[in-house]
């Protein structure tokens, strides 16, 4: 038998309402008041990536740690200009090859620096050539080597950036302490640095191509060492059966 209480619609239900038809049931829903949205937060925008402030104009990173943006350290070269026969050190042998080839071969010098400096096996020739007719020419016709160096001083500048090495005009301000405003200039520095390159490789030219052999040699293996190893598969030895006495 039915429940009295449960089928009378004059009782309430326990939760405090009457019974409700389903037109009651969306008039509710639409009493309702609506949620009121959140307000959306503002996307913050993604952390810097730490690296490098700026970069100098050889092509060198600014410190990131330091407070005023100062570039990175120059590096002093091995051996001075005119240290002919170099250091009496474990590349003593090295350094009177390179002042040999300086003083009565120098295309052979420039040739070998520049495939040195460039890592390239075999751009030997490619860079002795154009220099030993540049010399020839330049003897031949003003009787001294005045057109090589126009051809080998980027070689200078090329070495000064691969290394970060002090140039010369940079040397001669902090020995005379002179000329702060141009070295401080990035870009008038590499201008004046530049010159200097030219001028060091026209007025003495075989002492800046053996300072140049000393510090690539110094500092890198030669290119020809640098290959990749070659395995060499030998065949396994002839081997022979013996039969048991």
């Amino acid at each position: 038998m039915a429940n009295v209480e449960e089928s009378n619609p004059l009782l309430k239900h326990p939760d405090g309402c009457m019974d409700r038809t389903p037109a009651d049931e969306e008039n509710a829903k639409d009493a309702l008041p609506s949620p009121v949205p959140e307000p959306q937060k503002k996307a913050s925008p993604p952390p810097a990536a730490k690296g490098p402030s700026g970069w100098t104009a050889d092509g060198l990173p600014v410190g990131h740690g330091s407070v005023v943006g100062e570039p990175i350290a120059r590096v002093q070269w091995n051996s001075g200009l005119f240290t002919c026969l170099g250091r009496n050190d474990e590349f003593c042998s090295s350094d009177l090859e390179v002042c040999l080839l300086g003083s009565f071969a120098p295309c052979v010098l420039y040739g070998s620096n520049a495939e040195w400096l460039g890592a390239v096996p075999g751009s030997f020739a490619d860079n002795c050539l154009p220099y030993a007719g540049l010399y020839l020419l330049g003897n031949a016709l003003f009787g001294w080597n005045c057109l090589a160096p126009w051809f080998s001083h980027p070689s200078r500048t090329a070495l000064r950036h691969k290394f970060n090495l002090e140039g010369s005009f940079e040397a001669f301000s902090r020995s005379c302490g002179c000329c702060r405003g141009a070295v401080e200039d990035e870009l008038k520095r590499e201008q004046l640095e530049q010159v200097c390159d030219f001028a060091t490789h026209y007025v003495c030219h075989p002492c800046s191509l053996c300072q140049e052999g000393r510090e690539l040699r110094r500092r890198l293996p030669h290119p020809g060492f640098s290959a990749q190893p070659v395995f060499v598969m030998m065949p396994p030895m002839e081997q022979t059966m013996g039969r048991g006495v």
